[in-house]
């Protein structure tokens, strides 16, 4: 029953925001280390939209939701307000099939999720561009302008980015009123840090950190794949991810994680 009533709410939604939860509390993920990044947001995808689709009755099968929300509740996990001084709360955003007006809502639900009124640092992947395309300062200015209107909001303390070189990073400090305050470099693609790099980010006062994230993280095919293994039936080729966020909640005198999730919205296009 569970599958078939979700098949029928994804039929009548236009968008599904989907949440994990604090992957910490998944005792089926602990067992398994997923080999890349890409294989974990797989697997999350996958146990939340079967989680969810098992938990659905009969009596929703009938609501028609706009916004289909799906949720592991058990693995939800706020923040104690108590604790929130002693927390550092980070996100990285990667945007899949959307615009810069997605990263407000992706903060939003961030915020919402882990119950708390700002974030502490959110990086941005570089958005994709078209083949043959070099990611430019002007591609990158709408996505930043928004972050900044975040932390002007106090929704967000401080802003980062991933992968820029030395000259693009250059250009977007120059730039930028709210400066970038860390820039993640792949070691896949240099196993040393740029020395041009270095110098200007010391210079100015930049953190460079390492990912091991790929270029993609989740495409549109690897998406509709497992929502099409997770719910069989559903035309999952109607389905394209906006975007994806992954947070992590720190404790700082500690360094350990005490809590990591996916956020994801994917919407419909519907012929």
């Amino acid at each position: 029953m569970g599958t078939e009533s979700a098949r029928a709410l994804l039929e009548r939604a236009s968008r599904v925001t989907l949440q994990t939860g604090n992957l910490l509390n998944w005792g089926c993920l602990r067992k398994k280390c997923p080999a890349t990044p890409s294989e974990e947001v797989r697997d999350c995808i996958q146990k939340t939209l079967t989680e969810w689709s098992s938990k659905i009755g009969q009596d929703q099968k009938q609501e028609t939701l706009e916004v289909l929300e799906c949720t592991v509740a058990q693995a939800i996990e706020k923040i104690n307000p108590e604790e929130r001084d002693e927390l550092k709360v980070s996100a990285k955003l990667f945007i899949v099939g959307s615009n810069s007006s997605s990263i407000r809502d992706a903060v939003d639900l961030a915020c919402s999720a882990l119950g708390v009124a700002q974030l502490d640092s959110v990086i941005i992947a570089p958005p994709p561009v078209e083949d043959g395309i070099n990611l430019s300062l002007e591609y990158l200015q709408p996505y930043w302008k928004e972050l900044e209107n975040l932390v002007q909001n106090k929704k967000i303390v401080a802003i980062g980015t991933s992968d820029l070189d030395k000259t693009l990073l250059e250009q977007l400090y120059l730039w930028a009123q709210v400066k970038p305050s860390s820039n993640q470099v792949n070691l896949a693609s240099c196993c040393v840090m740029p020395p041009d790099l270095t110098a200007f980010a010391k210079e100015c006062d930049i953190q460079l950190l390492t990912h091991n994230d790929p270029k993609e993280l989740l495409c549109e095919a690897s998406f509709q794949e497992v929502l099409q293994e997770s719910i069989q039936n559903v035309k999952a080729n109607e389905w394209i991810p906006l975007w994806l966020l992954r947070y992590s909640v720190i404790v700082k005198s500690r360094g350990i994680i005490k809590s990591k999730g996916y956020i994801i919205q994917a919407q419909r296009n519907a012929s």
